[in-house]
């Protein structure tokens, strides 16, 4: 049964993402607002039908950790899809950093395109590291965060991988805070197969770090000590929430 309501989330998934994508196309000649806004509805529409085909819900913890003023950096743990859905609804309006094939999909990577990414080549690392700082710092002044997933891919749970240094370098040359994101949905969501257990996610906001002026390796290996101790405090399916 759970594998039919997974398939069925799955098509509606996939479905009203292609709606969302025209609508995003649509609003080309709109406000960067508007635009926002129409990610913001698709990512809390998810969730939402999330919880009700597949009994699959989230508590956030540490949401006063969130800057309120300015725009900063935020680094995810990465080792579901369901993350690249919740942040759209999590924080405010942020350039992602996403690898360029994404942006070859029809439409949905047109409207991808229009919510301005940093869409870079995986495979050539200092260039993307580059491109990351330097485009990083434009969407920073054009007022919006930059949301990196350090490890570059996602990663089964419960499995670490050295965290790449892009995202602290661009937060320490920009002179911004960043916010480390912990979560367990890789443990209900997995990074492989069409099963979505029912259960609750966890996601935990850490306390910024102010990266002005700091090592960026330093900062990295703050960043990856919190997420991962922070994920070993998590609690797993069948275990007490």
């Amino acid at each position: 049964m759970q594998l039919l309501r997974s398939l069925l989330f799955t098509s509606f998934f996939f479905g009203s993402t292609l709606i969302y994508s025209i609508l995003v196309v649509l609003a080309s000649g709109l406000s960067d607002e508007r635009r926002f806004a129409i990610a913001h509805h698709w990512s809390r529409t998810q969730l939402w039908m999330l919880k009700t085909v597949c009994g699959l819900r989230y508590q956030v913890e540490g949401r006063e950790h969130i800057p309120a003023q300015g725009c900063h950096v935020s680094m995810w743990k990465h080792s579901s899809t369901w993350e690249t859905i919740a942040q759209a609804s999590l924080l405010p309006p942020q350039s992602w950093v996403l690898k360029r094939e994404l942006m070859w999909i029809p439409i949905v990577g047109w409207a991808l395109g229009r919510l301005k990414p940093i869409a870079i080549d995986r495979k050539a690392v200092l260039a993307a590291a580059n491109q990351i700082v330097a485009v990083g710092k434009q969407r920073l002044a054009d007022g919006l965060w930059v949301l990196i997933f350090p490890e570059g891919t996602r990663v089964p749970a419960g499995e670490r991988r050295r965290y790449g240094a892009s995202g602290a370098l661009l937060a320490s040359q920009a002179g911004c805070q960043i916010l480390p994101v912990a979560h367990n949905a890789g443990y209900f969501w997995p990074r492989r197969g069409w099963l979505k257990k029912p259960g609750i996610i966890t996601v935990r906001f850490g306390p910024p770090i102010d990266a002005s002026g700091r090592d960026p390796r330093e900062l990295n290996r703050e960043v990856q000590a919190w997420i991962e101790a922070a994920l070993d405090d998590m609690p797993k399916p069948g275990q007490a929430v």
